[in-house]
């Protein structure tokens, strides 16, 4: 696994193996996530959601503490997965990460709690399965608008007007969010990933920058 440029955002790109009955890798491994996050996944929730062509999901969050981590892939189709800065207090506030997933690569994505998440499908049919930390709380659940100009997230084109849910298409802005008091600080969420206190958490996440490579798309 390897750090995105957003603080507590990763990327896990596995070895695929292939043979003539077809292919086998390991999209999810304790001791290898442990290692290069530092902290553990634990599994409260696994979900699956299947999305036509031109469906946008997101930008979701939930509410810091407890939060919600996620760990994703996409195991049919192609979609392009979303990371954003919603921690106020983040030196990378307001701020996405691109990713794409694919039955291909098999790429998987991480993202600690107060990131938010969205996804668009590529293909005509797209399934994405994640790990969820927490499980689901209504009362504790929100999200920005993902066509919010203001993020200026580059989804892609080509499928026309994309279709979002209700609850979706009237999401606050960012900017809204922030005056509701919806977003959640950065220091409480470092709090929270690190269970209450000083502990395994990368420095990268504790002093808010990254050390590795750049993100395969921000902005």
């Amino acid at each position: 696994m390897r750090e995105l440029r957003i603080p507590g955002a990763w990327i896990e790109e596995p070895r695929v193996f292939h043979d003539t009955r077809g292919s086998f890798h390991e999209w999810f491994s304790g001791r290898g996530f442990k290692t290069a996050t530092g902290r553990g996944l634990p599994l409260a929730q696994a979900n699956q959601s299947v999305s036509h062509r031109g469906v946008i999901r997101g930008i979701h969050f939930s509410d810091v503490p407890p939060g919600q981590a996620k760990y994703v892939t996409c195991v049919r189709g192609a979609v392009l997965d979303v990371i954003v800065d919603l921690r106020t207090g983040s030196t990378t506030f307001g701020e996405w990460e691109a990713v794409p997933l694919d039955d291909r690569t098999h790429r998987a994505v991480f993202l600690s709690e107060g990131l938010g998440h969205g996804f668009a499908a590529l293909t005509d049919e797209a399934t994405v399965v994640y790990f969820c930390s927490t499980g689901y709380a209504p009362e504790r659940e929100h999200g920005i608008h993902p066509l919010d100009p203001t993020l200026g997230i580059a989804w892609p084109g080509g499928a026309g007007r994309p279709m979002l849910s209700e609850k979706d298409a009237l999401a606050p802005s960012l900017a809204e969010a922030r005056d509701q008091g919806l977003l959640p600080s950065y220091e409480r969420c470092v709090e929270t990933a690190l269970g209450g206190g000083p502990g395994g958490m990368p420095d990268s996440l504790l002093q808010g920058r990254p050390p590795g490579p750049p993100p395969l798309q921000r902005r």
